[in-house]
């Protein structure tokens, strides 16, 4: 995989990709950044994969300081990225926030996605989880607190989040080094005070009429996003719901191999629905 970087309206931002033909653009969550698709993207084929960056997450950390970092606004920083790089349509993937970023890229500016693909995604009021609300309401606090307060947070998430506990070892060390890079727990912070369950509420009476490709994938066991949501994405984009049994929220990695052959499918289903066209 390469990584890319880029100055669009005045911000640095980043990607990761690997491949060609038809862009594929996977989009992260909170606490994570693009190395979330580390174990999916080799088992990609026949396209270009785009790990996008959300603008004050991983190694943009620092982009979001006096900026706006709303999921609102990262899916307009989404579009402008797209834009850039001269990609008129793409498939959007998205995992948690990502999923709210890429829900509302495709309402605003349905002509450029092709296809959807949510996995453990938040939507509706489906967020912030109570744990993170309770960050935030404590925020003057903790984002005072020394990073090893920081890095227990995350320690938590993910050990709650995985059913791998050897991926949920991996996954803390990787993606807590981009904290420990950037003002640790104050960016974590950071990224709890921009949330906002208003954001996929704007979106979600539209999503019926979302006329695209789509499909839901879902850890089973998901204690921060149920999956009586999955159900219900499911049902307003017309799409199939792949369960992932025993899974629970970071699918894609505790379970690449799943992730990466809905994504085959959903390219399957893109190429037929524009062969009609």
């Amino acid at each position: 995989m390469i990584s890319q970087t880029a100055i669009i309206d005045g911000i640095t931002m980043r990607w990761v990709e690997e491949g060609a033909g038809l862009p594929v653009v996977l989009i992260h969550g909170i606490p994570t950044s693009p190395a979330l698709w580390r174990h999916v993207i080799p088992r990609i084929r026949g396209v270009r994969c785009l790990a996008f960056e959300m603008v004050g997450y991983g190694d943009s950390m620092a982009e979001g300081e006096g900026r706006d970092i709303s999921v609102a606004r990262q899916a307009d920083y989404l579009v402008a990225w797209l834009a850039h790089l001269n990609l008129d349509r793409a498939i959007l993937v998205g995992h948690d926030l990502g999923g709210g970023v890429a829900q509302i890229a495709a309402v605003r500016h349905p002509e450029r996605c092709a296809g959807l693909l949510l996995t453990n995604a938040i939507g509706y009021d489906s967020w912030p989880i109570p744990s993170v609300k309770a960050l935030d309401a404590a925020a003057s606090l903790v984002k005072h607190l020394p990073d090893t307060a920081g890095k227990q947070i995350l320690r938590t998430m993910m050990y709650r989040g995985h059913d791998d506990n050897a991926i949920a070892g991996e996954s803390l060390d990787l993606h807590w080094q981009c904290y420990a890079r950037h003002q640790g727990t104050a960016s974590l912070i950071r990224q709890v005070e921009a949330l906002d369950v208003n954001d996929t509420l704007a979106v979600a009476d539209a999503l019926p009429s979302l006329k695209i490709p789509a499909r839901v994938v879902w850890g089973v066991n998901d204690k921060f996003q149920k999956l009586e949501y999955g159900e219900r994405f499911a049902r307003d984009l017309k799409a199939p719901l792949q369960r992932i049994e025993g899974g629970l929220h970071f699918t894609p990695e505790d379970h690449p191999d799943v992730i990466a052959d809905q994504i085959h499918l959903l390219i399957e289903d893109v190429r037929q629905a524009e062969s009609t066209i």
